[in-house]
């Protein structure tokens, strides 16, 4: 069932859910982390550096710069793909798995919150 929402409830579900990550504990993860982030475990795999940089349309330097801050906080991890080297996969860790779960249920507690 499609949920109907006014822009400002959007603009402010947004808010409220960004306010709560910018005070929680967990890692801040700018925009572009956060929309590598959540293809990678929204989408099915494989998930590779070329791929990625061409679903959100930035270079492969962007992707990389976002992977190797994402994988210092072990949300994801990189591979060469065994069949073809010179691709790169990116994988699901479970502390990724869990930092994404946490987000939706952060998401759907700020939408139950919103003024009908």
């Amino acid at each position: 069932m499609p949920v109907e929402l006014r822009a400002s409830q959007s603009l402010k579900l947004l808010r409220d859910f960004t306010f709560d990550l910018v005070h929680d504990r967990a890692p801040d993860l700018s925009l572009r982390q956060l929309a590598v982030l959540l293809t990678v475990y929204l989408e099915s795999p494989p998930h590779t550096v070329r791929g990625l940089a061409a679903k959100l349309k930035v270079t492969k330097p962007v992707i990389t710069r976002a992977l190797d801050s994402m994988g210092r906080l072990e949300l994801l991890t990189r591979r060469r793909d065994p069949a073809d080297r010179r691709n790169v996969v990116v994988q699901r860790t479970v502390k990724g798995a869990l930092y994404v779960e946490r987000l939706g249920d952060l998401v759907t507690a700020k939408a139950r919150d919103l003024p009908r």
